[in-house]
């Protein structure tokens, strides 16, 4: 470089640092040390998990000859009461699933009016008093 370059960068440089402070002329590696380089790796590897798993959820899978979402997949739901075995997309279900292991109409023939402990105590309908 020529002298005539070094001046010209000096005044670009110091008219930057009038408009905008000093800060915005430091070379950017004199503020940087072990420790800001260490947590700079470890936000670099958190944002490599969290796409990651962001790209496995999108990622689409055959199943029976349909493509789906593999995040579909992965979602553990029990729509099907195992006491009627009637497959339920109401969401009222769902509570009785979890609570009591059965579906809502499972639920008021065989739990309510104060059975509860019998229910919970292991006692389930056989297969004549439950169809439907």
């Amino acid at each position: 470089m020529t002298k005539k370059d070094l001046n010209t960068i000096a005044k670009i440089e110091k008219a930057v640092s009038q408009r905008w402070g000093d800060e915005a002329i430091i070379n950017p590696k004199s503020k940087w040390d072990e420790e800001k380089e260490k947590e700079y790796l470890e936000q670099i590897k958190n944002s490599e998990k969290k796409n990651r798993k962001y790209l496995d959820s999108k990622e689409k899978v055959e199943k029976d000859g349909f493509l789906i979402s593999k995040k579909l997949l992965n979602k553990d739901n029990n729509r099907k009461c195992p006491v009627c075995e009637i497959y339920s997309f109401d969401i009222k279900d769902d509570l009785y699933m979890i609570k009591f292991e059965c579906c809502w109409d499972c639920y008021m023939k065989y739990v309510s009016d104060g059975r509860e402990e019998r229910w919970k105590s292991g006692w389930r309908p056989n297969n004549e008093d439950n169809k439907v």
